[in-house]
């Protein structure tokens, strides 16, 4: 049987599925393309990421197709509920990346408490000319020790990162409506302590967090989580990460609130229209950025690999 891993899949995944007697593909087919290349080559299985989408148009024309499988946790760009009504497999490897994009999300507060990622942008230009005007410019940083951060979404991403705040004496402001309350296990050398966490209102958390990270979904609305009524409920000052779904902020208030000074920074690694965001996000001075790099380590995409592999095998073996 023939897979086509669209938008790739880790070397140890890939040799799990052969050797189970699968043949895989990885050579990216466009979009538009998808419906021949899936037909024409009588694919049983589609992998993909956040490139592709697989929509009702391509699990109608394709009769051959019994699997869609993503590698990461978000489904927003699959019809998951249709294909499922039509008998396919659909999975996603939920706890493969959430210590990547944890890591990632603690990088950039790091970076926006100190203006870590501005100053590696005037560096190169006026490092020479003026160094002490850069030295005073980003010479009122704040550290994360005591700070609040507020997690907006208390999965297994927002409880990785959680886990690594509290590893930096931050104190956690968690808000999830499934969930009341989470036990958090923070390793330390060789001792395990674990943390209560219970979670808070929505409005606690917006007027309390120093710091706010998004771990939710793409609302199936389409209305942003984060939005003119919310920004107005923070603290002046506050810092916010979206390493979610792009969407989940309103990208239009993120703008006028960092121009007004209510928000001090934010940190983005999703967009609204990727993978053409917005100009004016990608320029301004008190934004940090990546690529919707959050799982992009070797170690989760082998991770991802394995439990594709794992969940394929087993459902059409």
């Amino acid at each position: 049987m023939k897979i086509l891993a669209n938008d790739g899949i880790a070397p140890i995944g890939k040799t799990q599925l052969e050797n189970a007697g699968f043949e895989v593909i990885t050579e990216f087919v466009p979009q538009e393309e998808l419906i021949n290349a899936i037909n024409n080559n009588n694919y049983v299985a589609i992998l993909v990421r956040s490139a592709t989408k697989v929509r009702k148009d391509i699990i109608d024309a394709c009769p051959n197709l019994k699997l869609i499988g993503r590698g990461g946790v978000g489904m927003d760009n699959i019809d998951v509920t249709y294909a499922r009504e039509k008998g396919l497999h659909v999975i996603n490897t939920p706890a493969s990346s959430s210590q990547s994009v944890a890591e990632q999300v603690m990088g950039h507060l790091f970076g926006a408490a100190r203006e870590l990622y501005d100053a590696n942008r005037q560096m190169p230009v006026s490092g020479l000319s003026d160094f002490k005007g850069l030295k005073k410019k980003y010479g009122k940083g704040i550290e994360l020790r005591g700070k609040n951060l507020g997690v907006i979404g208390f999965g297994r991403i927002g409880q990785a990162t959680a886990k690594y705040a509290l590893g930096c004496g931050m104190n956690i402001l968690a808000y999830d409506p499934f969930q009341d309350q989470a036990t958090i296990n923070v390793e330390v050398a060789d001792q395990t302590v674990s943390v209560n966490i219970k979670t808070t209102s929505m409005d606690n958390l917006l007027a309390n967090a120093d710091f706010i990270t998004m771990h939710v979904p793409a609302p199936a609305d389409g209305k942003a989580v984060i939005g003119d009524a919310e920004f107005s409920k923070m603290k002046k000052g506050v810092i916010i990460v979206n390493a979610a779904r792009g969407g989940v902020i309103d990208e239009d208030a993120l703008i006028a609130n960092l121009n007004s000074g209510k928000v001090a920074h934010a940190a983005l690694d999703v967009f609204t229209n990727e993978p053409t965001p917005r100009e004016d996000l990608l320029k301004h001075a008190k934004i940090s950025l990546t690529p919707h790099t959050g799982a992009a380590t070797v170690e989760a995409q082998d991770r991802i690999g394995e439990e594709l592999a794992e969940q394929i095998i087993n459902l059409l073996s």
